[in-house]
């Protein structure tokens, strides 16, 4: 395990985001961070500045970084456009020349970690197909936001190109399934189990390997610390492979309810999501949090009164 980073200048983008924000929370505790994002919605500055973090306001896809310092030892670059609809060339401007231009910007930083995306991989048959860093990629066709996994895709080229461009030592790491109090799909479905609603997927069983938040805020360092020029690669999600169906059961038992699961297939997109994390542990070592245990703090922060048993965190 690299030891924790600390006197160190780091940026964090996307800093308001479910992820981001907690990382950057931590990192601030030992170190100067600023935490670069749009700022649109109401109480984010007020938010972040109370954490001890410096904002700076910056677009990545404009290009512009005025206000944004270049003298940053670390990166840590987690925002992401997730617009619905089909404008590829906004997205891929946003994901991937946004990534490009940053890591330009800040190529003189000991190390820079790149946030992507499982849904990077090409769709497999088998939802019980487990998805090693040398899988095939392709569009995974996701509905709520078609552009995502071609955009990631072109991100990554745009890193790797950045690594080997400017000896800029990346890791770019395949996110599967995030989640705790902050957000996260299996939060959503938390939610959704708590006001009554169906838990909506997409197969029977749609798998995951979720990876709760205090996991990869732990991670982070460890993630930093295996840059490299060229980028090192890896599938960032958690030790065990859990089904919607599974999570859902568990979280609607914790509330003492039943949930309910409607499946709809969709044809071309990914039946399941099952990273092989073996490099990843080799990384970090093994993450500390069960899905179980996992899924009770976040059902006891997000829904405190729903637990049906004494909240323990």
């Amino acid at each position: 395990m690299s030891p924790v980073l600390s006197g160190q200048k780091i940026l964090v983008t996307g800093v308001t985001g479910q992820i981001a924000f907690p990382i950057a929370r931590r990192l601030a505790n030992e170190n100067e961070v600023w935490g670069l994002a749009r700022y649109s919605r109401a109480g984010d500055r007020e938010r972040i500045v109370d954490a001890g973090i410096t904002p700076v306001v910056c677009n990545l896809g404009d290009g512009d970084f005025t206000d944004v310092p270049s003298d940053f030892t670390h990166v840590v670059h987690l925002a992401a456009d997730l617009s619905p609809g089909w404008d590829y060339d906004s997205a891929i401007r946003a994901n991937a020349e946004g990534t490009g231009l940053l890591l330009q910007h800040c190529r003189t930083a000991r190390a820079a970690l790149v946030m992507s995306t499982h849904s990077v991989y090409r769709p497999q048959d088998d939802p019980m197909y487990v998805f090693t860093e040398e899988s095939a990629l392709g569009e995974c066709n996701s509905t709520h936001t078609p552009t995502y996994s071609v955009s990631k895709i072109s991100q990554e080229a745009t890193a790797r190109l950045a690594a080997r461009a400017f000896d800029l030592p990346v890791t770019i790491a395949r996110m599967n399934a995030s989640y705790g109090p902050n957000g996260g799909l299996p939060a959503m479905h938390v939610d959704a189990i708590a006001d009554g609603r169906p838990v909506v997927t997409r197969w029977e069983p749609c798998m995951y390997s979720p990876i709760f938040e205090d996991d990869i805020v732990g991670q982070v360092d460890a993630m930093l610390d295996a840059a490299s020029a060229p980028a090192t690669i890896v599938n960032w999600g958690g030790d065990e492979a859990v089904s919607v169906q599974e999570w859902a059961a568990h979280a609607a038992g914790l509330m003492g309810i039943e949930a309910t699961v409607e499946v709809s297939p969709i044809d071309g997109t990914l039946r399941g999501s099952i990273a092989d994390t073996t490099r990843r542990a080799s990384i970090t070592g093994p993450c500390t949090v069960d899905w179980r245990e996992g899924v009770r703090r976040t059902v006891a922060r997000r829904h405190p009164d729903k637990l049906a048993e004494p909240a323990h965190s």
